[in-house]
């Protein structure tokens, strides 16, 4: 067999024992599940009114379709947590180590992580969006190439996302460790644009909120399923997703090829 072939068996079998795991031990995807959730029926119905004034809407409905793609990129964040945490158990209770000494590529291993959680991600995606249509958002006005771009970014963004998780996963002594380093992940989407447009925050705050990867990645996406314009934030949330793969896969990488003795 060539060495594409072999990467792709062993991922394939990797990829299988990664999502076995998951389907055997759920508590952990629905737990990181609930906090998008919480987040958007509290805003939704114990903030709503106000909020959507707040944004110049008429009424909650204006609200419920403006913060819908925040809470999609929180769910993102959140859902990788699972990822640094089921990496990190593989490095500390010595199976990595195992899988080393086997016939088997070495990147299968954490690219099936990779892919088992970019799919997991794309299923929580899709349980929260149904909660989010249970309550009243609508996406009439977008095409179906925005609709196609849409899922793009958010895979994109989801696969970048869960290289830096991997690589947090990696470098933690623990699974503990490993959740406490990816909260961030879950911090950023709260000083971004998610639950309000960062030009309405204090003028020392709105660059934190501008320049960083989750605010032109929400923007684009709620311009996206709106069918309002992305202007730059497209090619930001792009640029932002590509770089955050590739530090991501580069750091992983480096992690997963050290010295065991060395850590």
């Amino acid at each position: 067999m060539s060495t594409l072939a072999l990467a792709v068996r062993d991922t394939n079998t990797m990829l299988r024992r990664n999502l076995l795991h998951a389907r055997r031990y759920p508590s952990l995807t629905l737990n990181l599940l609930l906090t998008p959730v919480m987040l958007l029926l509290l805003f939704v119905y114990i903030f709503g009114d106000v909020m959507s004034a707040g944004i110049g809407g008429k009424d909650r409905s204006d609200y419920i379709a403006y913060i819908v793609p925040g809470i999609l990129m929180m769910t993102i964040g959140s859902t990788v947590i699972g990822a640094a945490v089921s990496v990190s158990t593989d490095m500390s209770e010595g199976i990595i180590a195992r899988f080393r000494t086997m016939a088997i590529h070495r990147s299968s291993v954490i690219t099936g992580h990779v892919v088992g959680s970019v799919l997991q991600i794309l299923a929580s995606l899709v349980l929260v969006g149904a909660v989010a249509v249970a309550i009243g958002f609508r996406s009439v006005d977008a095409t179906t190439l925005e609709w196609l771009a849409a899922f793009g970014l958010v895979t994109l963004f989801a696969l970048a996302l869960t290289w830096v998780a991997v690589g947090m996963g990696m470098a933690s002594p623990n699974a503990e460790a490993a959740a406490n380093s990816a909260q961030p992940l879950i911090l950023l989407p709260l000083i971004s644009s998610a639950f309000i447009p960062a030009d309405t925050m204090p003028g020392w705050f709105q660059p934190i909120a501008e320049y960083q990867p989750f605010t032109p990645v929400i923007e684009t996406l709620r311009g996206l399923l709106l069918g309002t314009g992305i202007g730059h934030n497209g090619w930001l949330a792009v640029g932002w997703s590509l770089g955050l793969v590739v530090l991501g896969y580069l750091w992983s990488k480096s992690l997963f090829l050290r010295d065991p003795a060395a850590r």
